[in-house]
C-alpha cells in the first residue's frame, strides 16, 4: 500500500498567476483619513462654542439670582416657572407703586420747599404752585420779571430768581422753562407776535440761571404764546393770570432719576 504523504504536492496554476500584495493601507484611506479629521475639527469647533453660550447662560442665571433674590431659575413650562412669572408681576408692580411713590415724595419735598419760600418773601399772589400731568409747577407772574411787552428781566426780580436759582440747585432735576402770554396782540421789530415775545421771556430766565451755574444740559426754554391759558382772556385779572413764566419740574426727568439711583444702589449691594 502506497504512502499518500510521499506523493509531491501539486502546485495551483491560479496562485502562480496572483501577483503579490502591496504593503501599508490603500490609497483611498488617506481621503477617509482627511474626512474623519476635519470631521474632528467641525465637532470640535460646535463644542467650543456651546461652552461660550453655555457660560453666557450661567452668567445670565446668576444676574437673575442676584436681582430676584431666587437661588434657582425654574425652566419655562413648569409650574415653577408659572408661578415664578407670577411673582415676577406682582415684584414689577410693587416695584411700579414703589417708584410712583418717591416721584410723588419728591414733588411734595420741592413743593414745600417752595411753600416756605414763598411765605417768607410774602409772595403769595405772584408765585404759584401745582401738580399737573406736566410734573410740578413754579408760576411766576410776569408782573415780577418783566415790563409790558418786554423780556429783559427786572432788577427787582433778580432776588427772587436767585431764590429760585437755589431750589433748582437743591432738587437737580431736569427742568422746563415756558413763557406765556395773554391774547392781546404784539407787533413790533423785535416782537412781530406773542410767540417770539413768549419764547424770548422763557429764554430770558434760562440764560438767568445759567449765569448762575446751574447746568445748561438741565435746562430748556418754550413759548406757547396766548395759546395755553389758565384764565379767561376776557377780564383783566384773567389777562393778567395768563401772562406768567413757569419752571416745570418734569414727572419723566424725576422718574428716570430714581430709577438711576436705585440701579446704582442695587448694584453697590
Amino acid at each position: 500500500m502506497e504512502d499518500f504523504r510521499d506523493e509531491p504536492e501539486e502546485s495551483c496554476p491560479e496562485c502562480e498567476e496572483c501577483p503579490e500584495c502591496e504593503e501599508g493601507a490603500p490609497e483611498w484611506m488617506v481621503t477617509y483619513g482627511d474626512l474623519v479629521t476635519l470631521l474632528l475639527c467641525f465637532f470640535v469647533l460646535l463644542f467650543s462654542m456651546s461652552k461660550v453660550q453655555e457660560d453666557k447662560f450661567i452668567q445670565i442665571t446668576q444676574s437673575l439670582r442676584a436681582a430676584i433674590g431666587k437661588d434657582e431659575i425654574p425652566e419655562a413650562g413648569t409650574m415653577e416657572g408659572l408661578m415664578m412669572k407670577e411673582s415676577d408681576k406682582e415684584i414689577s408692580q410693587d416695584a411700579v407703586d414703589e417708584l410712583g411713590a418717591m416721584i410723588k415724595a419728591e414733588m411734595e419735598e420741592i413743593q414745600s420747599e417752595i411753600e416756605e419760600f414763598v411765605f417768607k418773601n410774602k409772595l403769595g399772589g405772584q408765585v404759584k404752585t401745582k401738580v399737573d400731568e406736566r410734573g410740578f409747577i413754579i408760576t411766576i407772574s410776569d408782573v415780577i420779571l418783566f415790563n409790558p411787552g418786554r423780556s429783559l428781566i427786572n432788577k427787582q426780580a433778580y432776588d427772587l430768581l436767585d431764590k429760585m436759582r437755589d431750589i433748582l440747585e437743591q432738587f437737580p432735576y431736569r427742568v422746563r422753562v415756558e413763557g406765556h402770554t395773554d391774547n392781546t396782540p404784539i407787533h413790533t421789530m423785535k416782537f412781530p407776535s406773542n410767540w417770539e415775545l413768549s419764547a424770548n421771556r422763557a429764554c430770558e430766565v434760562v440764560r438767568f440761571f445759567i449765569s448762575k451755574k446751574i447746568p445748561p444740559k438741565r435746562l430748556s426754554a418754550e413759548g406757547f404764546a396766548e395759546f395755553r391759558p389758565v384764565s379767561s382772556n376776557k377780564t383783566r385779572e384773567g389777562r393778567a393770570s395768563n401772562r406768567r413764566v413757569e419752571i416745570v419740574y418734569i414727572r419723566e426727568a424725576i422718574e428716570q432719576e430714581l430709577k438711576t439711583k436705585n440701579f446704582m444702589k442695587l448694584k453697590d449691594k
